[in-house]
């Protein structure tokens, strides 16, 4: 299924009164610094704490009635985990999570916080995909991919119609890679409003799949992604890198150091949390990686759940 720009606008009627809109915030001293103008729009103060609250609610909400019944089964690090859940609950209906043993404790909390049932597995693609099609066969609960689902795309992509419609003279975006949902739905609806904005993805380089896969033509997954960024440890799926290869100018990657820098610098700065994987889109911008200059660049910031006992500036021991 190729995703339009159609498709995000239903989807948007379909979930606004279930998500937030979040805002969009500025600062003269981060646009001083990159010598651009820059424009963060705050999905880590959606619904659930991530951009994720988009696409789980338009999939759940398009589940017919029977299907519904049955539940909805899913696999994911954290943040898709809850945003399923939640959506879950919000229609009655049963929801069975799969999660990676080494989720951040914050993100379980945040599941079982909306009756969910997890189900831990080790942390591999293979286990998560592995264990959640035996819940599925189980429970006969209805899977919802975390990304690879032309539903949550469309959802996903809401967050830059309505950043488009805040700030509709955008000459670039930023955007958070993992397993592509957002930055597929990102650069279809910002391209379809605008062709000459300039989508960027941005991942880090411990897990470089989408970098590797836009590079060579196919998708090369990660076999052992090793990143801060838990959330975009996933490898890119069918419809994601289609979407990706069609609409995305490029897929920048950021190291371990310039992700916490990011994070820091935010929560100086803004004065808002974001999690590593929320912060990776400011990533490039922190060092001048890439130059931006007298640009009008919007930044998503995808999310905002972690560990507060385990900050990465945090020393051993503190």
């Amino acid at each position: 299924m190729t995703l339009t720009l159609a498709d995000v606008r239903a989807a948007h009627t379909r979930i606004k009164d279930r998500i937030h809109r979040t805002p969009v915030m500025t600062s003269a001293t981060l646009d001083a610094k990159a010598g651009a103008r820059l424009f963060f729009k705050c999905e880590n103060l959606q619904k659930i704490g991530a951009f994720k609250a988009r696409g789980a609610t338009n999939a759940v909400a398009l589940l017919s009635e029977e299907e519904a019944r049955r539940g909805v089964v899913t696999h994911s690090s954290g943040n898709h985990a809850a945003a399923l859940a939640r959506a879950a609950k919000l229609r009655g209906i049963p929801a069975y999570i799969v999660m990676p043993s080494n989720s951040p404790q914050a993100k379980f909390a945040s599941v079982r916080r909306y009756g969910a049932e997890i189900i831990e597995c080790e942390p591999t693609i293979a286990s998560r995909e592995s264990t959640a099609k035996s819940v599925a066969e189980r429970t006969g609960a209805t899977f919802i991919h975390p990304y690879n689902d032309a539903r949550v795309i469309a959802g996903q992509g809401t967050a830059a119609l309505e950043l488009l419609e805040d700030v509709p003279d955008l000459t670039d975006i930023l955007c958070p890679v993992g397993g592509g949902g957002l930055l597929s739905g990102v650069a279809v609806t910002a391209k379809s409003v605008n062709p000459e904005i300039r989508v960027f993805g941005v991942e880090p380089a411990g897990a470089d799949d989408a970098a590797r896969s836009l590079a060579a033509g196919r998708i090369m997954p990660s076999i052992s992604p090793n990143t801060i960024a838990d959330g975009l440890r996933s490898a890119l799926g069918e419809l994601t890198m289609e979407e990706i290869q069609r609409h995305v100018d490029g897929i920048v990657t950021v190291s371990e150091s310039e992700i916490v820098n990011a994070m820091r610098t935010i929560w100086e700065v803004l004065k808002i949390i974001v999690e590593p994987s929320g912060a990776v889109g400011y990533g490039p911008l922190v060092d001048g990686q890439l130059d931006l200059a007298g640009r009008r660049v919007g930044i998503i910031l995808t999310g905002g759940n972690l560990d507060l006992d385990a900050l990465p500036w945090m020393k051993p021991g503190e």
